[in-house]
């Protein structure tokens, strides 16, 4: 009987090949997970500027768009904890700890000017070491400040500004700055002696909890961690100094509003309609000087990302993509 080999082997010739095509998608299907993994890793790094050591955390594509995020009192990097991943599978992010706040320095207040011109200057400074060229700045509560003079300063270097209850508006001062506000009138050691609860961990609480509809969201080791660095020996004062010089801000919106007009910067303002500092008509206040504002309320507190990180965070996804590199 005569045996043909021609079917076996075309058969085994189409099951390699076959077998070649899967192993190569797999190979590439593969890659492109490590590189998706490498995008959303989160690296946690330090480098010193002006001798002060910064913390900062960094993930995403090194090539693509930059975006700066700047927390707020009493927190530190640590807030973006859960907005970081959603916006590095796209771009490249970048959040610094101020001096003074979670990782980075804490220099005496008496050796170190705790100001918000000084923290502009440290963070721009940060900016340069970093060879960051053009950035998108997300700016929230003390990191408004912040963010607004480097703007301010530098025009060139803002694609677009995002604002999650970072306030620049005198009708977005609440009543709960009125304690605050007698101190900047009168800066006596009794004045500022009964600003001291203003660090204490019920406060922090307060700032986590007010407004938001489901506690169960606020996770515990937010307020804490904040609360360890705020309990540092030294820090009370330093915190107090910088309410202090909070003052200088509001001194400053008339200049950030002329900055507004002039170069019209697109600008997102997510924000949490229910802040016990930072009212909903200081986000509307914005669009009396750029009126192209995209404004979105969501129903929760101060810390909006505590509850709504994923909304905010396709809110800025789309926000980007308008923005010229």
């Amino acid at each position: 009987m005569k045996i043909t080999f021609r079917p076996f082997m075309t058969a085994l010739s189409i099951g390699l090949f076959t077998s070649n095509i899967a192993m190569a998608q797999s190979n590439q299907k593969l890659k492109l997970n490590n590189h998706i993994m490498e995008n959303q890793s989160i690296h946690y790094r330090n480098i010193k500027v002006n001798d002060v050591n910064l913390f900062y955390r960094e993930a995403g594509p090194a090539d693509a768009p930059t975006i700066l995020l700047l927390h707020g009192y009493p927190t530190s990097s640590h807030m973006f904890r859960n907005l970081i991943p959603v916006l590095s599978r796209e771009y490249h992010v970048i959040a610094p700890d101020l001096p003074g706040f979670g990782y980075s320095d804490a220099p005496d207040h008496k050796q170190f000017d705790y100001t918000f011109d000084n923290l502009a200057r440290m963070i721009e400074s940060f900016t340069d070491k970093l060879g960051m060229k053009r950035f998108a700045v997300y700016i929230f509560d003390y990191g408004a400040p912040v963010g607004l003079r480097l703007a301010m300063n530098h025009p060139e270097k803002i694609t677009g500004i995002i604002s999650q209850n970072g306030n620049a508006y005198k009708e977005g001062l609440s009543k709960e700055w009125n304690p605050i506000q007698k101190y900047w009138s009168d800066p006596s050691e009794a004045n500022r002696t009964a600003l001291k609860d203003f660090v204490s961990k019920e406060a922090t609480y307060f700032q986590y909890h007010h407004g938001v509809a489901d506690p169960s969201l606020i996770a515990p080791e937010a307020y804490t961690l904040d609360q360890k660095f705020l309990d540092r020996p030294g820090n009370i004062e330093i915190q107090l100094d910088l309410v202090k010089d909070y003052r200088t801000n509001v001194a400053l919106y008339p200049k950030f509003h002329e900055y507004f007009r002039k170069y019209q910067p697109k600008l997102l303002l997510v924000w949490g309609n229910k802040d016990p500092y930072f009212l909903p008509e200081g986000a509307e206040a914005y669009k009396k000087d750029l009126p192209d504002a995209r404004l979105k309320f969501y129903d929760t507190g101060h810390f909006a990302l505590e509850t709504n990180a994923v909304e905010i965070g396709t809110e800025i996804l789309e926000f980007m993509k308008t923005l010229h590199k």
